[in-house]
């Protein structure tokens, strides 16, 4: 392991000693910039272009585009992009991830690599954590790019499609990962090319990267259409879980994860009298107990979701943020709306469903930056094959980043934690307390009106004034808590005279700068990171503690903190127990890792699916003529009737046509004689092009007797339309197959290659029944005519 680390060590090295060449030949061009006129400058764009268009590539002008955008900078915005962000830019330019630390300017960084990604004219994507930040740097940075001739838009919610299509069309486009990704979808369920939203995926420069690539990866982006009724089940489930004995369920709180014990099993056969209780026909009782069960002992109200007005809300782990609209699929949500005794919503049908691990690799180039990134490098490269870069800072970094202080009791800590604020209050020193859950920022938060200190509270019930509390956290005395701080784009920036506060007595280790102050350690180093980098930024004075008790998630499940449950309230500081602090939390990431490899297994076999499906229906959508679509069809749908009619004549395989032309007339609705003689001395493969040929002969008859305006019409609406019905309808038994497999573990069996085997076969059901449908009504033209005509009158 040691080699293996030396080794990687020294190719991030020699890479990094790279970049900062490059860096240096950007700088080149700085003197000879800075004498040209606005024009002039502006004039670059042109000139680029025109050299991309003789031949030379993005590569062949980096350097000079780099330093066109960062004299650009200087003039429009003021900013002048230093030595290291122009290394993070490069970074950037290489579809790799740029780790810059809170503070540095990433958002004046990306401008060096959008400037010139976006000269190529085949758009450039800046994907952001949330419209507020996407609306802010468009309009921020977007002087810059306006400056030099570029267009730029936002792509936002509320959109019309044409404004959407008007934003992606920019040379560079602000949006959202969820927002960019649901139009994608979206664009494979119109039902014509021009009403499609997105160009080609070109480059994608995500902000706040981790959260966004790895955070994000646990929940899919679905489209649901039409409802299913809401079962009376998860009523009944939600009952049933809450009168259990606690030996009738067994809880795995490492991996998240809760199930029936053998005894929870028995007593789940006597209540609902099943003789099996998992057997393949009790799937959906199962999976509704079971999602009771997540509902009840795993999902955790004030830290997972919150309730508003009678509504349950998912929590951002990664922002703290409320996400209004979004739900848990595979029924969790309705089970918690059950276990809260809220109104139940009716569950939707899944019609078009994606990950963002498999949309993000949909780009022909995928970058990002953050402040924390390193701890996931693995995840990085195995999913995205981005490589994380650490940049380096602009100035020394002076925070000190104390050892965590250690307690039993979560009482003991919380007193400790706010005896220590109290001190540095009094001296004036700004504090930011971090929490990681609304339920402890209210905690502490009471604690403090008690002590009559003046506080701001940031949670997911308080977000409205999210910029203007964070801004001002860095004030003389200013006292915040806060929920997680991944994302907030808002710098905290420190007031007049906190860097050069002291504490006479010595009695407290550092007091210049930013406090930040940690209630309990996050399950991933690089929440606890974010926090933690909130202080010392730009070379800024700070410090940082976190203060942790044996009562903690993170503690109490893990057994390497046995030895010290027996110990009283006296506080533990020393580096060994922040070390093993922090490996318990690199396993707790090794479980989360599992987590959305586990997703993204399932989901790469839809992938394959899906992306067959797409190509289909732009090969209709964007013919002219749907006969060669239509032709392929009669084939697959000729090929399956002959494979169900042949049988074995010594050894030989033959075809039963009296079988056959039961099943044309069946299937088709047309009287048929087959010319067995000119079947009979053919092979099997000439049998089914015979018969392929036949149907395209009688659809061409049918189609004869339509008028030549509205034929062109009526078959690319019966094409496409057949196949969303049989996509949708797969898509949404693929969920279920997928709740279904899962259960397949209790018999030793691998639910995944159930989940590939079974998918398989699904699908090419699904294409048959596509082939078969389309054929039917191909042959019926004249009909589907006069239905239309009737329909118009």
């Amino acid at each position: 392991m040691g080699n293996w680390l030396n080794k990687l060590f020294r190719i991030d090295k020699k890479y990094y000693e790279r970049i900062k060449k490059d860096a240096d030949k950007v700088i080149e061009y700085e003197e000879a910039m800075s004498k040209l006129s606005d024009e002039e400058l502006q004039n670059k764009t042109n000139e680029f272009r025109e050299r991309l268009g003789a031949g030379e590539t993005l590569e062949d002008i980096k350097h000079e585009a780099f330093a066109v955008a960062r004299e650009a900078a200087k003039r429009v915005n003021n900013e002048f992009p230093y030595r290291v962000q122009i290394i993070g830019a490069l970074v950037l330019n290489e579809g790799n991830v740029a780790e810059m630390r809170t503070g540095e300017g990433k958002t004046l960084t990306a401008t060096m690599a959008v400037y010139l990604n976006a000269l190529e004219g085949k758009g450039v994507h800046i994907i952001t954590v949330n419209e507020y930040l996407a609306k802010r740097d468009a309009e921020w940075m977007g002087r810059i790019y306006r400056f030099l001739g570029l267009t730029v838009g936002v792509n936002a919610r509320e959109l019309t499609p044409s404004e959407k299509k008007a934003a992606y069309n920019c040379d560079l486009t602000y949006t959202t990962s969820s927002e960019v990704g649901f139009d994608y979808l979206r664009d494979n369920m119109v039902r014509s090319l021009n009403d499609k939203v997105l160009r080609d995926l070109n480059f994608a420069l995500v902000d706040e990267c981790d959260s966004v690539l790895i955070d994000e990866g646990r929940t899919p982006l679905i489209i649901s259409g039409g409802s299913k009724s809401v079962h009376q089940r998860y009523v009944e489930a939600d009952r049933f879980v809450k009168n259990l004995k606690p030996n009738h369920y067994i809880i795995d709180e490492e991996s998240k994860s809760v199930y029936l014990s053998d005894a929870g099993v028995k007593h789940a056969e006597e209540k609902f009298k099943l003789a099996n209780y998992n057997s393949f026909e009790n799937t959906s009782l199962v999976h509704h107990i079971n999602q009771a069960l997540r509902a009840n002992y795993i999902m955790k109200k004030e830290y997972d979701y919150t309730v508003v007005n009678g509504e349950v809300l998912i929590i951002d782990q990664s922002t703290g943020r409320l996400m209004p609209g979004r739900q848990w699929s595979d029924g969790l949500h309705q089970a918690v709306e059950a276990k809260e005794g809220v109104r139940i919503k009716q569950e939707t049908i899944t019609t078009a469903t994606i990950t963002f691990q498999n949309f993000f690799r949909l780009y022909k180039k995928l970058s990002g930056m953050t402040g924390t990134a390193k701890t996931e490098e693995e995840e990085f490269k195995e999913i995205y094959n981005m490589r994380v870069v650490e940049i380096e800072t602009n100035r020394p970094i002076q925070r000190k980043d104390d050892n965590d202080l250690v307690f039993y009791s979560m009482e003991a800590k919380y007193n400790a934690l706010i005896e220590e604020l109290i001190k540095r209050h009094e001296l004036g020193q700004p504090i930011l307390v971090g929490t990681t859950s609304v339920d402890v920022s209210e905690i502490l938060s009471e604690k403090l009106r008690k002590k009559r200190i003046p506080h701001e509270v940031l949670n997911a019930k308080n977000h409205e004034r999210e910029a203007e509390i964070v801004a001002k956290a860095g004030q003389k005395g200013a006292v915040t808590i806060a929920t997680n701080m991944a994302g907030r784009g808002t710098d905290i920036k420190l007031g007049e005279g906190v860097k050069d506060i002291v504490d006479p007595s010595g009695e407290l280790k550092y007091t210049a700068g930013l406090a930040v102050l940690g209630s309990e350690k996050n399950e991933s180093r690089r929440v606890d990171n974010q926090l933690r980098g909130r202080s010392g930024r730009q070379g800024d004075p700070g410090y940082s503690r976190f203060y942790v008790s044996m009562q903690d998630d993170l503690m109490r499940l893990m057994p390497q903190f046995k030895m010290f449950r027996q110990l009283d309230d006296q506080a533990l500081d020393n580096a060994f127990l922040t070390k093993m602090i922090n490996s318990a939390q690199s396993r707790s990431e090794g479980h989360a890792f599992d987590s959305r490899k586990h997703v993204l297994k399932y989901d790469e076999v839809l992938k394959q699916q899906r992306e067959i499906m797409y190509k289909q229906r732009d090969d209709i959508l964007g013919s002219e003529n749907q006969d060669e679509v239509i032709k392929s069809l009669h084939k697959k749908a000729a090929s399956f009737l002959i494979d169900n009619c042949i049988y074995y004549e010594d050894g030989d395989p033959m075809v039963d046509y009296k079988k056959l032309t039961e099943l044309i007339i069946r299937n088709f609705k047309v009287a048929v004689i087959l010319n067995t003689e000119e079947y009979a001395d053919k092979s099997i493969d000439e049998n089914k092009e015979l018969l392929a040929n036949l149907f395209t002969t009688l659809s061409e008859n049918s189609a004869k007797q339509v008028p030549a305006e509205l034929i062109g019409m009526i078959k690319s609406n019966l094409a496409i339309t057949i196949v969303d019905k049989y996509w949708t309808q797969h898509i949404d038994n693929m969920s279920k197959l997928k709740q279904g497999v899962n259960y397949m573990a209790y018999a030793q069996k691998d639910p995944l290659t159930a989940y590939i085997n079974e998918g398989y076969k699904m699908f090419q059901e699904m294409a048959t029944n596509i082939a078969l449908e389309i054929t039917l009504h191909s042959l019926h033209f004249h009909e589907l005519k006069i239905v239309s005509q009737g329909s118009k009158a």
